[in-house]
């Protein structure tokens, strides 16, 4: 059961399951003895769990509007669930009740090759549709660490990004239109499948982001582009991570483009080759590195570029920079980039903060980081999408005490996130508020603000069935 049921809440009967029985199926309504069923009490955020009553796995638009008519009658609280690999907790069952999942929702509907668009089902994974289009030329640029996993359904509900976001954009800025159904049950389109959208307000914006605490996004369309046929990568190790993160911002100054632009500090690679097995020597001057990428269909336009890019970051404390000339050291630096975050839990008890500031003010932001552990006395490991500004915080339990860390690390992370608002930035940059950081919303953003978006809650949502006790 979730934490606490509110009195308006509805507790689940029998004749409610043996009624979702006939919606789905009785092989597809999942009880607490199911081998998979405690998987749906958690996600990827830190060690929480909270399990739901049952778990629904509907087939199509068409299911997951007749189910939530019923929640909504009944007064059952829905929690839509993507591949659960979220970081703010927004698939957690806090309430218990229904776990809607989307994972029989996987097929990709159209390849639209003369439009430059795809139609997919909401549970397609992100990385499958990405090799799909790339059998026919094209490219869907967003891609989260969890790419190999996580649903583009999931994408939508936290308007994800990647590395690639620098150059390309996240999520919103590929979505064109979703089929999504209501609280009540009812199924609309949020736009139209075109470039340009001015008629009215724009529901696909607002859907884009909201956690599915307003609808459950059932079909994407979705803007591709032609794939880039070559890529450049470099890893160039600093001297200092502050000087690495001031680097980034002049890089761009310098007139560089690149298409991605990692940080990561030398103890995150450390931890990613020890997890993964794989065999990386660090220079024992490196403190961090920026992971710098260029792509185009020119590999001598590529190739011009990195070598003035060395020109231009020795000055600005680069110690030295490799180049990944082939596929395979192409693949090997990104799996230990991507192998970051499972590294730095694995054997710990951690949270992630996902803040985000103006590009040049990074290094600012890392230093304070770094000030606030060290007054606080906690550790931590600091990587990201440096080309914009995004800075993933992993704040580490080690030895710290239990009452430390439900209580005094509340402060802690407050400080940042001041930090980070000073700067002009705010708390999350991709990965969402959901149940975790919706404490600190009050610090980025007004009454007005808040009250506005409780109301837009409130018009979609009357009865607060879907996905409570998140982002508001």
């Amino acid at each position: 059961m979730g934490v606490y049921l509110p009195f308006m809440y509805k507790v689940i009967t029998d004749s409610d399951i043996t009624f979702f029985q006939q919606i789905v199926g009785v092989d597809y309504v999942l009880h607490q003895s199911h081998e998979r069923f405690a998987e749906y009490s958690k996600d990827h955020t830190e060690d929480l769990v909270f399990n739901p009553d049952i778990v629904l796995l509907p087939k199509d638009t068409s299911e997951i509007s007749r189910i939530l008519s019923f929640c909504n009658e009944q007064k059952i609280v829905v929690t839509p669930r993507g591949a659960g690999t979220g970081l703010s907790g927004g698939s957690l069952p806090v309430y218990g009740g229904v776990v809607l999942s989307l994972e029989r929702l996987n097929a990709i509907i159209d390849i639209d090759q003369e439009n430059f668009q795809v139609v997919v089902e909401s549970g397609v994974i992100n990385e499958v549709l990405q090799q799909a289009l790339d059998h026919v030329g094209l490219f869907y640029p967003p891609d989260p660490a969890s790419k190999g996993s996580c649903f583009l359904g999931g994408n939508v509900a936290h308007s994800s990004g990647g590395p690639k976001a620098l150059k390309y954009g996240t999520t919103r800025d590929y979505v064109l239109n979703l089929e999504v159904v209501l609280p009540n049950g009812e199924i609309f389109w949020t736009g139209a499948n075109t470039l340009k959208y001015s008629t009215g307000y724009n529901l696909t914006h607002l859907m884009i982001g909201s956690e599915g605490t307003l609808a459950v996004v059932s079909k994407i369309v979705l803007k591709v582009i032609s794939k880039p046929k070559h890529t450049i990568l470099v890893l160039a190790s600093f001297e200092s991570a502050t000087s690495a993160c001031k680097a980034v911002s002049q890089i761009f100054s310098e007139g560089f483009s690149p298409s991605i632009c990692e940080f990561v500090e030398s103890e995150a690679f450390a931890l990613s080759a020890a997890f993964t097995g794989l065999s990386f020597q660090q220079d024992e001057k490196s403190k961090a590195y920026l992971l710098i990428e260029f792509d185009g269909n020119y590999p001598s336009l590529l190739e011009e570029q990195v070598s003035e890019l060395y020109k231009y970051i020795i000055p600005m404390g680069c110690i030295d920079m490799l180049l990944a000339d082939t596929s395979e050291k192409k693949e090997f630096f990104w799996k230990l980039r991507r192998s970051i975050g499972e590294a730095t839990k694995y054997n710990n008890v951690y949270k992630e903060e996902d803040t985000v500031v103006p590009r040049a003010t990074l290094s600012i932001l890392y230093d304070a980081v770094k000030e606030i552990g060290a007054r606080y006395g906690f550790r931590s490991i600091c990587y990201g999408h440096a080309g914009d500004g995004n800075l993933h915080v992993n704040i580490l339990k080690d030895q710290l005490s239990d009452s430390f860390w439900n209580q005094e690390i509340k402060q802690a992370i407050k400080e940042i996130f001041l930090v980070a608002k000073k700067l002009h930035g705010t708390i999350s940059g991709e990965h969402g508020i959901g149940y975790v950081q919706k404490e600190f919303m009050p610090l980025v953003l007004n009454s007005v603000q808040l009250d506005l978006m409780k109301s837009i809650k409130k018009v979609f949502d009357p009865n607060n069935i879907l996905n409570p006790g998140k982002i508001v």
